[in-house]
């Protein structure tokens, strides 16, 4: 690795539009892929992402654009990857890229669906990078309240301290404390399942449940992830730290939650298809519980919110039913 590596974000949604707004505080010039030309000629002229965080103003002669994948790759040494999950496979497969000394930063919070991969473990199997040149970056911190320069805090997960205090000091700022964990998997499957969870306290909130079961939805939500975690990869975890716990309220309670959000569209009789339509963005948990359905069939974990979660998304059971039926197993 250069001693100052040229660093990109790959992606242009809200949260890869709140990373690049970070890096800027810490290392100039960065690169920047855009998959859509016209948002990528927007910035260049207006200076903001049309789309998302339009708020935000960029100094784009600190910003190197891109809209060939291949060749931002090549042109970088630490890449930020903050595209929804489900796209990921589709970008990349088809392409001859070489992550070959790169470092790969996972801004993704969801699973490579079909394969049932988390983001680690696909470019682990599918491009040969050894977890050493993988890390992940978690919550609890929203894309909307970096934008607003509010004190969020990062989870920068990594095998490696060296690399993991390296990204930290490309992401602290004035608003930006940074927590370093080594544990990849937890993180990864904690942010996929925090995800499942913030739609069941959007369906309970659409239905017209208070505070009050939230509060039991939510403390039954940690020991799910707990459980799952304990069975599938056991390991030294402190599952009330904020990059857990934290990460499970933030995006259960907050108002920028797109998975609460889609949620609460549910709750309130939306389909999955117009609730997608409305937001008009990509709810990571809607692919997540399919996932997570289909990988607990080999370890059997009781989940009863997951479950009541895939019960109305996929088997189209009634929300106030499978909700009603939950409340009976939760304590």
């Amino acid at each position: 690795m250069p001693e100052k590596p040229e660093i990109a974000v790959i992606g242009s949604g809200s949260w890869a539009t709140a990373i690049a707004k970070i890096l800027l505080c810490n290392t100039s010039p960065i690169n920047w892929y855009f998959r859509n030309q016209s948002s990528m000629d927007h910035m260049q002229k207006y200076c903001h992402n049309p789309r998302y965080l339009s708020s935000v103003t960029f100094d784009v002669s600190r910003i190197r654009m891109y809209n060939d994948l291949k060749k931002v790759i090549a042109d970088s040494d630490i890449l930020f990857f903050a595209v929804p999950s489900v796209y990921l496979k589709g970008l990349l497969c088809g392409k001859e890229l070489d992550f070959k000394g790169k470092l790969v930063v996972s801004a993704i919070k969801g699973i490579v669906p079909e394969d049932n991969l988390t983001i680690a473990e696909f470019f682990n199997r599918c491009y040969n990078l050894g977890f050493d040149s993988i890390s992940t970056i978690t919550g609890p911190c929203h894309a909307e309240e970096v934008a607003l320069e509010r004190l969020s805090y990062i989870t920068i997960a990594s095998k490696t301290e060296g690399k993991a205090r390296s990204i930290a000091g490309y992401l602290k700022t004035h608003f930006i404390k940074t927590v370093l964990i080594d544990d990849i998997y937890g993180a990864e499957y904690s942010s996929v399942l925090k995800n499942i969870f913030a739609i069941a306290a959007g369906i309970c909130h659409g239905l017209g449940y208070g505070d009050n079961f939230q509060a039991v939805l939510i403390s039954n939500s940690i020991r799910e992830i707990k459980r799952f975690l304990d069975r599938t990869y056991p390991s030294e975890r402190e599952i009330d730290s904020s990059a857990y716990l934290g990460d499970l309220l933030v995006t259960s309670y907050s108002q920028f939650s797109r998975n609460r959000t889609f949620g609460m569209m549910i709750g309130k009789g939306y389909s999955v298809k117009s609730a997608m339509l409305d937001m008009n963005m990509v709810a990571e948990g809607y692919y997540s519980t399919k996932c997570i359905n289909e990988i607990n069939r080999r370890y059997n974990v009781h989940m009863p919110i997951t479950d009541a979660v895939y019960n109305i998304l996929y088997e189209k059971i009634s929300p106030a039913i499978e909700i009603r039926l939950l409340t009976e197993q939760l304590a």
